[in-house]
């Protein structure tokens, strides 16, 4: 999962790691922004997002920043950024090789 070490971000994980690049969120938000930037393309359901959030503690990329009930609040951390970054590159390689190749 991203880093070193780890395969590639599947695109839910991605996308869970992009909905914290600019604030704190719960799960429903989360949910609701993939949908939206997908354009419903890539929905999550609770199942696949809480185990995704729980890995993604695990492994230090986000960290819980408040409970109220039983609605919890993420954010990324700047390992979880760096993860992020790296998948970014990734895929802007893969993008680059794609061109080159349609261009021969």
């Amino acid at each position: 999962m991203g880093g070193k070490g780890r395969g590639p971000l599947t695109e839910p994980m991605f996308y869970v790691l992009m909905a914290f690049l600019r604030q704190e969120m719960c799960g429903t938000d989360i949910a609701a922004f993939v949908e939206q930037k997908t354009r419903g393309r890539v929905k999550l359901g609770p199942g696949t997002l809480y185990t995704l959030l729980s890995k993604f503690q695990d492994e230090n990329l986000i960290e819980e920043t408040e409970v109220e009930g039983r609605k919890r609040t993420y954010r990324l951390t700047s390992k979880g950024r760096a993860a992020y970054q790296e998948e970014v590159e990734r895929l802007r390689a893969c993008l680059r090789d794609a061109q080159e190749e349609e261009l021969l």
